[in-house]
């Protein structure tokens, strides 16, 4: 299939030749072409924005051969693992893999086993993943008495004592529970939550429910994250203060995140890929530092640009960026609602994945997401 590629790729640049240089050609002879191709190298090569544009298609081409070309009868498919049977929670509204806040953590791990990892997250406490191959997908977060104080998942884990479940939509949700929060408070401060629509916060058993909608999916639920009051009152302010740790948890959140949706709609689970994070953390930290928010930096480099400056070989390559959301399970869910991003998250044929996370003075947070495939 390389071979493919190449024999293509120079007949569309020998037929672009003949098209551009055919006059030179019955005028001087290879002589007269070669010439004015020197001519008009020269000015490309010194006009940086035609530059970055003709490498940004050059991958572009090479993305959609791999995409059409490219073999995958060698990758391994996950296992298919069975899913709990669920019971309605008695004493609280919601549960996820029969798990409710206030559950002791031997408990917890007697059904879900040993947590894959744990990372800081913006609470102070720690975010413990479980899951088998990013099936079964379960965040949990715990306070200094072993006890759940946070639950989240994207998968179809979710009972209540009110019937809704990973099937029902926005209307269903609203038609129960009414209408969302529309702000929280912090001290002296109201933040207000919700502006976009795309989940609803409730105060439900002394916790704050928070239901995402997909609105690929005529805005059924796509996930659900339930935080113990207590835990939300002792965060002071709507970002978390800027600290190393958290760069690094909500970067390892963000990649078990998209994995969980991989898994989900039954896409291959990427590989940590820890060269490009480094990338991922610069264009972040640029962003963060200068204020400004796109793929391209101020010195006009490209996401690819990037990457090759960086040394790093690739096939097919792409960019996630997000800003201004408080964790990475906003981050994330506010992706896959974004078609581009979504297309990213769940592409085929990526193969490997990095983050990197930066924050301004204030703490808000600039996430970059690199997907490769070498």
């Amino acid at each position: 299939m390389p071979r493919f590629r190449t024999i293509v790729f120079f007949l569309l640049i020998g037929g672009l030749i003949w098209f551009l240089y055919e006059d030179d050609f019955k005028q001087d002879g290879l002589t007269g072409v070669w010439s004015e191709m020197k001519d008009d190298f020269n000015q490309l090569k010194n006009n940086n924005q035609i530059s970055s544009t003709i490498k940004n298609l050059r991958f572009e081409l090479e993305n959609f051969f791999d995409s059409v070309t490219d073999d995958h009868s060698e990758d391994v498919p996950s296992p298919n693992i069975e899913s709990p049977d669920l019971t309605k929670p008695s004493e609280q509204t919601f549960s996820i893999h029969n798990i409710v806040i206030n559950d002791k953590k031997a408990d917890v791990e007697s059904i879900l086993n040993d947590s894959k990892r744990s990372t800081l997250n913006e609470y102070g406490t720690n975010w413990y993943t479980y899951h088998e191959h990013y099936q079964n997908f379960v965040m949990v977060a715990y306070n200094d008495d072993n006890e759940v104080v946070g639950l989240y998942t994207n998968q179809d884990l979710i009972s209540s004592s009110v019937d809704i479940t990973l099937q029902n939509d926005k209307n269903d949700v609203r038609e129960t529970f009414g209408e969302p929060l529309d702000s929280i408070k912090k001290g002296f401060v109201k933040y207000r939550i919700n502006d976009n629509d795309e989940q609803d916060t409730y105060l439900i058993d002394d916790n704050y429910v928070t239901i995402f909608y997909d609105i690929h999916q005529e805005n059924r639920i796509a996930a659900i994250q339930i935080i113990d009051k207590s835990l939300e009152d002792q965060k002071e302010d709507y970002f978390a203060a800027p600290d190393s740790a958290l760069a690094e948890g909500l970067e390892y959140q963000l990649f078990d995140l998209t994995n969980a949706a991989r898994a989900k709609f039954e896409e291959p689970i990427l590989e940590w890929h820890e060269t490009s994070r480094v990338t991922a953390q610069n264009h972040s930290e640029d962003m963060a530092e200068n204020n400004y928010f796109g793929h391209t930096n101020l010195d006009n480099q490209s996401p690819f640009d990037r990457l090759e400056e960086d040394n790093i070989t690739f096939r097919m390559a792409g960019e996630n960026l997000a800003a201004g959301q408080p964790s990475s399970i906003f981050a994330h869910q506010g992706l896959m609602n974004s078609k581009g991003h979504r297309d990213n998250i769940l592409n085929s044929d990526f193969r490997q994945m990095s983050v990197g996370v930066a924050f301004q003075e204030d703490g808000q947070p600039f996430y970059t997401e690199t997907y490769l495939t070498q």
